[in-house]
């Protein structure tokens, strides 16, 4: 009997002996559940999401209870995770849920596209994973097994398209969501980004850029634009002055008055009538995808809080050691950290 190649078979078979089948929100699975891990998924390791998801899930355990939240709860949670424009999507679409849905996640494609964070791919791997429905998914561990396995030479909007027409053509009817969950591990385990484990792989027998041995899938390294930026760090006792900012940049976060340019800072400073102390600490780096932020830092510490004062609930005194439940940037618990690292160190 001659074999006969049949691409979804042989990546189901693989799924079934090295696929993750144990992961939180593949556990007493529910559309909930994955609906909030696709959403922390998108741009994030599943490494890095696992913590927040049972955290969350701790929190806010079904969709009444999300509903119910304010967008600070949600932040606080989410502290940490970066993209907080996806926590602000999950607490919008929640109250969509609860308005026009009675609580109930709704399980066709036409509802579920329409709530805010949730793009063609999201519903259709909400859908596919929760209820095995005929839908198949793009994530970047997918799009990279597709391209490799056609040795498609296409670039960005073309080869995104050509991509789904080849996902829809291989998706099986009877076991989407295996199949979707076998596509995403693959490219996870086998059709890594570097170093891809070709020999192991299922579907060597037909990948065309394995045949001809071409790798044509090259990174481009940009260079990340740089860009500087102070904070003003205001202490009274164990209190730092933080504000609820409405910027691009950690939207509805609280952090440190931020200025871009430094006229600006210190026509702020010279309002406030507040005398600053440079911070002896090296710069800090924070990274977001398409740029660093270059921050430096400056202390100042206030013997009365009336010298600063402010009815507006968007500005708080936020209490280093009995913190609030308030959604902050993970720069400010590092700084937060190194203050306290050099408090010790003055100590000892």
């Amino acid at each position: 009997m001659n074999y006969i190649f049949n691409f979804s078979r042989e990546i189901i078979n693989w799924f079934h002996f090295h696929g993750r089948k144990k992961l939180p929100w593949q556990i007493n699975k529910s559309i909930y559940k994955t609906w909030i891990s696709e959403i922390m998924l998108q741009q994030t390791q599943v490494e890095v999401v696992i913590p927040y998801f049972k955290k969350f899930l701790k929190k806010f355990s079904n969709i009444k209870k999300l509903s119910k939240s304010s967008l600070n709860d949600i932040l606080f949670i989410w502290s940490g995770l970066g993209f907080y424009n996806r926590a602000t999507n999950i607490y919008k679409a929640a109250k969509i849920i609860k308005k026009k849905h009675n609580n109930i996640i709704p399980k066709n494609f036409k509802d579920l596209i329409n709530l805010p964070g949730i793009g063609k791919s999201t519903a259709g791997a909400i859908l596919s994973l929760t209820f095995n429905y005929f839908f198949p998914i793009l994530d970047g561990n997918i799009k990279r097994v597709i391209q490799r396995f056609y040795n498609l030479n296409e670039k960005n909007y073309q080869l995104e398209k050509k991509v789904w027409k080849k996902l829809n053509k291989l998706l099986p009817i009877h076991n989407s969501g295996k199949f979707n969950q076998s596509m995403m591990d693959l490219g996870k385990i086998i059709c890594k980004f570097k170093n891809p484990q070709c020999i192991i792989c299922p579907l060597n027998v037909k990948c065309l850029t394995f045949i001809k041995k071409k790798f044509n899938i090259k990174k481009i390294h940009k260079t990340k634009k740089k860009i500087k930026c102070w904070f003003i760090l205001i202490k009274y006792k164990n209190l730092f002055y933080l504000k609820k900012q409405k910027q691009k940049i950690w939207k509805n976060l609280y952090y440190f008055p931020i200025f871009y340019k430094k006229k600006k800072m210190f026509q702020w400073i010279k309002k406030k009538k507040i005398v600053l102390k440079k911070n002896k600490n090296k710069k800090i780096f924070h990274h977001f995808n398409n740029y660093t932020l270059s921050i430096k830092y400056f202390l100042t510490k206030i013997k009365k809080k009336k010298e600063l004062i402010f009815k507006n609930k968007k500005k708080i005194w936020f209490n280093t050691k009995n913190p609030q439940k308030i959604g902050i940037p993970a720069i400010v618990k590092k700084i937060f950290l190194e203050i306290k690292k050099n408090k010790i160190k003055k100590k000892l």
